[in-house]
């Protein structure tokens, strides 16, 4: 396979993706953040700023309400205003290529080529509909990662232990975990007895991050940019959808909803401004062309012709046949497939690719 430069060029493209997926994540990841500043506090600091009691939490339901109202409630949400129908028919106006194509279909129609119309019809539903299928997957995958942040949490509040929703979480919240939970939000953790958690969902490292209550001297890391501690050695942060695989502790909400390590990539992902990849250039290059070339195909027959004596409506049919028959209309398909592969084979590498090119 490796031999065939058609297979070794899209490989090469879903690893310049794939790149380009990995630099997007790390770059959201070393923005600013709760986990980045809280885990060069100690405990005490931490506990002083968010104004928070080490055994029993908030101390008021008022100052936790307070809270809610100032940071809005622990969710990641996928805002999606268009619908189904109107994203399906966005698909036929986004590519010059399907507009020719749109166009040739109707001339076939209304000159009675009703078999080229057909086909052309048929490989514009084929090609938009493959795209179409490609984005609404990808749309659930990012509901699938919305998912990893459970729903329920062991919270203390007021010198209360309860079990609540995840998303009437605030910073200053104190929140018990042990073996099998998922991490509600960021916490700063104050407590760790031999725990363990897996946080391969955000860093992709595939085994268990050893979690203390140690304070991260930021000194130690001057030699990384602006002395950013990276997301993998923040070892006092347990992360938002991260699970516990062994112990137990508890820890302070220090970020919730979007403004946390998880929360970043989410919204990375999903307000993502992809430009335009050259393969897109190309063929919006070749749409241009083929309709200007069409344009003048048609004039220069229809001049030739109207010379020879000939009628303008017989040197019409003539023209336009022939710049419909110079459309290729296989090409979109050829290009769909070979995208949609690549998208696969990503896939199967865990990425998720929201649009083909």
């Amino acid at each position: 396979m490796s031999d065939n430069p058609f297979n070794a060029s899209l490989l090469d493209e879903d690893s310049n993706r794939e790149r380009e997926i990995l630099d997007a994540t790390a770059e959201a990841l070393s923005k600013p953040s709760p986990s980045l500043e809280y885990c060069t506090l100690s405990v005490d600091e931490t506990l002083e700023k968010l104004d928070t009691d080490k055994n029993g939490g908030l101390r008021s339901s008022n100052e936790a309400n307070n809270r809610r109202s100032l940071y809005g409630p622990n969710e990641i949400t996928v805002e999606d205003d268009e619908s189904l129908f109107k994203k399906f028919l966005s698909n036929f106006i986004e590519d010059r290529m399907i507009l020719l194509l749109i166009g040739s279909a109707v001339v076939s129609l209304f000159m009675g080529n009703i078999d080229d119309a057909v086909s052309i019809t048929l490989a514009i539903f084929i090609v938009v509909t493959v795209g179409f299928v490609q984005e609404y997957r990808s749309e659930k995958s990012l509901e699938a990662l919305n998912k990893l942040v459970p729903a329920e949490c062991h919270l203390m509040r007021c010198g209360q232990e309860s079990h609540v929703l995840a998303s009437t979480l605030v910073p200053g919240d104190l929140v018990h975990f042990r073996i099998g939970d998922r991490i509600p939000a960021d916490l700063r953790i104050i407590e760790a007895i031999d725990l363990s958690i897996d946080e391969s969902n955000l860093t992709g490292e595939n085994e268990p991050v050893h979690k203390t209550s140690q304070t991260i001297e930021k000194s130690s890391f001057n030699d990384q940019p602006n002395s950013i501690v990276p997301i993998s050695e923040r070892s006092c942060i347990a992360y938002m959808g991260t699970l516990v695989k062994e112990g137990h502790g508890k820890g302070i909400v220090v970020g919730t909803g979007t403004n946390t390590s998880f929360g970043a990539v989410f919204e990375m992902m999903n307000n993502i401004e992809k430009p335009k990849t050259p393969l897109q250039l190309t063929m919006d290059k070749l749409g241009k062309d083929l309709s200007l070339v069409s344009f003048i195909v048609i004039g220069m027959i229809c001049l030739v012709g109207i010379i020879q004596g000939r009628s303008w409506l017989e040197m019409f049919q003539i023209s336009v046949s022939l710049a419909v028959a110079a459309i290729p209309e296989g090409l979109p398909i050829i290009v769909t497939v070979t995208l949609a592969l690549g998208v696969l084979r990503m896939a199967k590498r865990k990425a998720i690719v929201r649009r083909l090119p």
